[in-house]
C-alpha cells in the first residue's frame, strides 16, 4: 500500500514536471532554429518613389522577385525593406544611411532618378562598401565614373541612345526647329539631357528653338493651370514639333489639354514624348489622356513578350498589382524584377565557408546576364551593349501601336536585329488625321497669311518692280522675273500657300535682318546667296549662279600686223625652221643629179631657196631627179596644205567676226591709276570691291539704275562697271555696242529666296525650284524675262577666234622632219661608202691616217662632196630602177681618181679649197 502510494506519488511528481520539460526543450528548439534562421538571411533595402506609377510597379516586380526566391530557398531568405525617397536625393541618402545601420541591409536598389542614384552611392555606398544598384542612368556617362563609385551599379543605359533616337526621327521627317518641354525637378537633372539633345540635333541639321520649363505639380497654385496656359502663348515660337521629356503623368495629362485647347494639337504639328513618359501609357488604358495624345510618337526600349518567364510574371503581377485594369509592366519593372533575381542568384551562390563578398558575386553576374529587360552585359558598373528602341505611335483613346525598331548602329529597321533597314519611324497617325507627314511649322492660313518682303528699290527692274501707284493688295503690283519665278513655285506646290507682299525700301542685307528677325516670313526678289546670311536665314536652291563681272568700254580691234596673227609666234618659228631644213635636205639631194641645182654655190642656194618657198603655193616648176627627194618634198607638201588651209580659215575668221578691245584688261591698272568704278550701292557688292578687291572708298562710285551706267561711262564718271553677273548679262544684252564684260573671276552662291530658319516652306521651294531648272522652264522664263531675242540678237562681245598654238601641229612637224632626216641620212651613207672606195682605189697617194690631222680629213670629205660631177640622165630614173643607178659603175663618174680616159678638172670653187703647204 505504501509502495503504491510512494509509487503515485513519484508518477504525479513527474507529470507536473512534464509540462515545464515540453516548454524547456520548446525554447531549446525555436532558439536554436531562429538562430539558423538568421544566419541566411539577407536583408535588402530598396528605396522608391511610392507615389508614382513607376514606383508601385516597381515594389511590386521586386516583391515578386523576393516571394519567388523565398519559396523555392529552404537555407536562405531575402528580406525587402522598402523606403520612400519622393525623388529627392537627400531622402534617399537619409533612407539608404537609415538601412545600414538599422535593418543592416547588404545592398542598396532602385533610385528613380540618377542624382537619388549619386547622392546614395557617394554618401553610404562608398563608406559602407555595399552594393548600390540604381535603376536611373545619367544623360551622359561622367568620367572615371567607376573609380569615383566602385560600388555603384547601374542597370539602365545613358540618355545618348534615346536623343539619337529622337534626332533621326526629326531627320527623317525633314523638321529643322523643335521646341523641348520638360517639367522643373528643381536640382538640374535636365541640363545633360538638353545639351545632348542640341548637340545630336545639330548633327542631323536642326536646332531646339525654344525651351519650357514646366513648373513642378507640388508647386501649382491653379488647378486650372492656368500658369501652363500663360506659357505655351509664345507667338514668336515657329516650331510646331513638341519633345516632352522627364515629366510627370499629371504634368503631361494637364499639358496635352492645354495644348489641345489651343490648337497646338494638330495644325502641322509633332510630338514626341520619351521613354520615361511612355512607360506610365498603357496600351489597353481608356482614360483622357490618351485620347488627347492621339498622333504622339513615342520611345520604349525594347524587350520581348514571347517567353514563358515573361508570362509568368504578367500573371503575377497582374495578380499583385489590381490598381489598374489589366496592366501591363513596363521597362522599369522588369529591371526591379531581374536586379532582385541577380541578387537571390548571389545568395543562392554564398555559404557559411565562402568568403566571396555580394559585390564580387553580383559583378560575376552582371557581366553577362539575360533576364526580362533583356541581355545585359555590364563591366565597370556600366552596361555596354547598345539598347534596341521601340518607335510608338498612339492611335486612340484606348491602344497605341509599336512602330519600327531603332538601334545604334543601324537606325530604323523592321526587324529588333536591324537586318532589314527602313527609312523612318513607320506608318505613323499624325496629329489631326493628317494623311502626310506634318510640317511641323506654323503654316500661313487665310487669317493670318505668310508676310513676303520685296525689294521695293533695285537697280535692275526686270528682277523685281514695285509699281507704288497701285494698291499693296493688288498682285500686279509686283512684276519681274523673280515674281515670275516665285508664282511658278506657288502653282507646283502640293497645298495651298496664303500669303501677301510688302514692298520694302532698304538694302539687302536689312531685308535680310527683318526676316531673320522674324518681321518678315520670307524675302522675294535678286537677293544673293552669302556666307554671312546664311548663319541668319534659309536659302532656298538658287535659280540664278551669281558672280562678280567687270564692264568696261570697247571699241573695234584694228591692227596693222594682222595676217600674222592667224598663228602664234612660236608656230611662224617652227615653220621657218622646218622650210629651211627642207630646203638644205631637197639641195643636199638634188645637187648630184640635177643640172638645175649646179653652178655656183650662190645659185645653188638661189635655186634651193625659189624651190622651197614657191612650194608653198604649190608652184615650183624645177624637175626632180632623185626619189628620196621626191619622198621628202611629197611631205613637204602635205605639211603646206594643212598649214595653208588652216592660215587661211582663222584669217578669214578673224577678219569676219569683229573684235572689241577693252579700254582697260586688268583689276590692279584700275587699282593703280585710282580710277573710278560704279557698283549697285544697295548691295553687298560695294563692301566687296572695298574689303576684298582693295579698292578705296573715294574711287567707288554708286550707280542707282541700269540706265545711269552708260550715262557714268559716255561722261568718263566711271572706267569700269562692277556687276554681278545675271545683271551683267542683262546690261550686255541691252547695250551690246562699245561694251565689253569680262567671265566672272570671283563667284557668289546664286541667287535665291529667303525663309525663316527652320522653314518647311524653304525646302518645298528647292525641290520646285530644282524641278522647273531641270525641265528647261526657268531657262525658258529666264530668256523671256531677261535676254529677249529682240534686243540683241548678235552676240558682239565675242573674243572670236584665237591664234593657232603649235599643239595643233606637232605630229605635223615630226612626222615631216623625220622624213627629211631619214632621206638626208641614207644619201649620207651612200655617199660615205663612195668616199671609201675612193680611199681604196688611190692607195698611197693619199696621206696615211696617223699623219693626217682630223681638219685635213673634213677638208677632203667636203671636196668630195662637192666635186661629185653631174651626171644628167636623158630621163628621171625611175622608182623601179633607182637602186640600181645608186649602184651602178655609171656612179663612179662621182669619184675623185685622176686617169687619162677622164682627166680631172678643178673648178674655181675647188680651188679655194686647196690647203696652201
Amino acid at each position: 500500500m505504501s509502495l503504491s502510494l510512494a509509487t503515485a506519488n513519484t508518477v504525479q511528481r513527474l507529470w507536473l514536471l512534464f509540462p515545464a520539460l515540453i516548454i524547456y526543450f520548446l525554447i531549446i528548439l525555436s532558439y536554436g532554429v531562429g538562430a539558423q534562421n538568421s544566419s541566411n538571411i539577407t536583408n535588402v533595402g530598396a528605396i522608391i518613389n511610392g507615389n508614382s506609377r513607376i514606383g508601385k510597379e516597381q515594389k511590386t516586380a521586386m516583391e515578386i522577385a523576393a516571394e519567388t526566391f523565398n519559396n523555392r530557398s529552404k537555407t536562405h531568405k531575402l528580406i525587402l525593406h522598402f523606403r520612400d525617397s519622393g525623388t529627392d536625393p537627400f531622402l534617399a541618402a537619409s533612407a539608404a544611411e537609415e538601412l545600414i545601420k538599422e535593418k543592416k541591409v547588404e545592398a542598396i536598389v532602385g533610385m528613380e532618378t540618377w542624382q537619388e542614384a549619386a547622392q546614395v552611392a557617394d554618401l553610404v555606398g562608398n563608406q559602407a562598401q555595399i552594393p548600390v544598384i540604381s535603376f536611373a542612368a545619367p544623360s551622359i556617362t561622367p568620367p572615371l565614373m567607376q573609380h569615383h563609385w566602385p560600388f555603384l551599379i547601374r542597370m539602365a543605359a545613358d540618355g545618348s541612345a534615346q536623343m539619337k533616337c529622337i534626332a533621326d526621327i526629326v531627320s527623317a521627317y525633314h523638321w529643322k526647329r523643335v521646341v523641348v518641354i520638360y517639367e522643373d525637378d528643381g536640382y538640374g537633372g535636365d541640363v545633360g539631357m538638353l545639351a545632348l539633345l542640341s548637340e545630336v540635333l545639330q548633327d542631323v541639321g536642326s536646332k531646339i528653338e525654344h525651351r519650357l520649363v514646366l513648373p513642378r505639380v507640388s508647386s501649382l497654385s491653379n488647378p486650372n493651370w492656368v500658369e501652363l496656359e500663360e506659357l505655351l502663348k509664345l507667338p514668336t515660337m515657329q516650331s510646331r514639333v513638341y519633345i516632352v521629356f522627364q515629366s510627370s503623368l499629371p504634368t503631361v495629362a494637364h499639358l496635352f489639354r492645354v495644348a489641345e485647347k489651343m490648337g497646338l494639337v494638330g495644325k502641322e504639328s509633332a510630338w514626341i514624348i520619351t521613354e520615361s513618359i511612355t512607360s506610365l501609357l498603357d496600351p489597353h488604358e481608356t482614360s483622357d489622356i490618351s485620347s488627347t495624345m492621339k498622333g504622339t510618337l513615342g520611345i520604349k526600349t525594347y524587350y520581348a513578350k514571347n517567353t514563358n518567364s515573361f508570362a509568368t510574371f504578367q500573371k503575377q503581377f497582374q495578380t499583385k498589382y489590381p490598381e489598374e485594369g489589366n496592366p501591363e509592366p513596363g521597362i522599369y519593372a522588369l529591371r526591379a524584377y531581374d536586379a532582385i533575381r541577380i541578387i537571390a542568384q548571389a545568395i543562392g551562390r554564398m555559404t557559411s565557408n565562402n568568403s566571396t563578398s555580394l559585390q564580387l558575386l553580383l559583378n560575376t553576374l552582371f557581366s553577362n546576364y539575360t533576364g526580362l529587360s533583356g541581355k545585359m552585359r555590364f563591366e565597370a558598373g556600366e552596361i555596354l551593349y547598345s539598347p534596341v528602341l521601340r518607335i510608338i505611335n498612339i492611335v486612340d483613346g484606348k491602344r497605341f501601336k509599336e512602330l519600327n525598331f531603332w538601334t545604334p548602329d543601324v537606325g530604323f529597321s523592321l526587324e529588333e536585329t536591324g537586318k532589314i533597314r527602313d527609312g523612318d519611324a513607320g506608318g505613323v497617325i499624325w496629329p489631326g488625321n493628317l494623311t502626310h507627314v506634318p510640317k511641323g511649322w506654323a503654316m500661313p492660313t487665310a487669317a493670318k497669311p505668310m508676310k513676303i518682303g520685296v525689294p521695293g528699290k533695285t537697280s535692275f527692274s526686270k528682277f523685281v518692280k514695285v509699281d507704288p501707284s497701285l494698291d499693296n493688295s493688288d498682285k500686279k503690283k509686283y512684276v519681274g522675273f523673280c515674281i515670275a519665278i516665285f508664282d511658278m513655285v506657288i502653282e507646283r506646290l502640293n497645298y495651298s500657300l496664303p500669303y501677301e507682299f510688302e514692298a520694302f525700301d532698304g538694302l539687302y542685307d536689312d531685308l535680310v535682318e527683318r526676316v531673320h528677325n522674324k518681321v518678315y516670313d520670307a524675302a522675294v526678289g535678286d537677293i544673293t546667296v552669302l556666307a554671312g546670311r546664311l548663319e541668319k536665314v534659309e536659302f532656298t536652291q538658287p535659280y540664278m549662279e551669281s558672280g562678280l563681272s567687270m564692264i568696261v568700254p570697247a571699241k573695234p580691234e584694228k591692227s596693222t600686223w594682222m595676217f600674222m596673227k592667224p598663228f602664234t609666234w612660236q608656230m611662224w618659228v617652227v615653220s621657218g625652221a622646218i622650210l629651211i631644213y627642207t630646203m638644205f635636205v631637197v639641195w643636199f639631194l638634188e645637187r648630184p643629179s640635177n643640172p638645175e641645182f649646179g653652178g655656183p654655190l650662190k645659185n645653188q642656194i638661189g635655186t634651193a631657196t625659189w624651190f622651197t618657198f614657191s612650194s608653198l603655193f604649190f608652184s615650183h616648176r624645177e624637175k626632180i631627179y632623185s626619189n628620196l627627194t621626191r619622198l621628202v618634198v611629197v611631205v613637204w607638201l602635205f605639211v603646206v596644205l594643212i598649214l595653208t588651209s588652216s592660215y587661211t580659215a582663222n584669217l578669214s575668221s578673224m577678219l569676219t567676226i569683229q573684235r572689241l578691245k577693252p579700254n582697260v584688261t586688268d583689276i590692279e591698272i584700275l587699282k593703280r591709276t585710282n580710277s573710278k568704278i560704279g557698283c549697285d550701292g544697295d548691295s553687298f557688292v560695294m563692301d566687296y570691291l572695298q574689303t576684298v578687291l582693295g579698292f578705296k572708298i573715294e574711287n567707288i562710285v554708286k550707280v542707282s539704275s541700269e540706265y545711269k551706267y552708260t550715262k557714268k561711262f559716255k561722261s568718263k564718271t566711271i572706267s569700269a562697271a562692277f556687276l554681278e553677273l545675271p545683271y551683267a548679262q542683262v546690261f550686255m544684252n541691252e547695250y551690246c555696242e562699245g561694251y565689253t564684260s569680262t567671265a566672272p573671276t570671283y563667284r557668289f552662291g546664286g541667287l535665291s529666296f529667303i525663309f525663316q530658319r527652320g522653314s518647311p516652306i524653304a525646302r518645298d521651294f528647292t525641290k520646285a525650284i530644282l524641278e522647273l531648272l531641270e525641265n528647261g522652264e526657268l531657262k525658258k522664263l529666264q530668256n523671256d524675262w531677261l535676254t529677249p531675242k529682240n534686243e540683241c540678237p548678235k552676240n558682239v562681245t565675242s573674243n572670236g577666234p584665237e591664234s593657232l598654238s603649235l599643239n595643233s601641229f606637232t605630229g605635223l612637224y615630226v612626222i615631216s622632219g623625220v622624213t627629211s632626216s631619214f632621206c638626208f641620212l641614207l644619201s649620207l651613207a651612200v655617199w660615205g661608202r663612195r668616199f671609201q672606195q675612193q680611199e681604196a682605189h688611190q692607195g698611197n697617194a693619199s696621206p696615211s691616217p696617223s699623219e693626217e690631222t682630223l681638219w685635213n680629213k673634213t677638208v677632203r670629205i667636203a671636196r668630195f662632196f662637192y666635186s661629185r660631177e653631174l651626171n644628167i640622165p636623158t630621163r628621171a630614173p625611175t622608182s623601179a630602177n633607182y637602186a640600181e643607178e645608186w649602184h651602178s659603175p655609171r656612179w663612179d663618174y662621182s669619184t675623185a681618181s685622176n686617169t687619162p680616159e677622164h682627166p680631172r678638172t678643178i673648178r674655181p670653187t675647188e680651188i679655194e679649197c686647196i690647203q696652201q703647204e
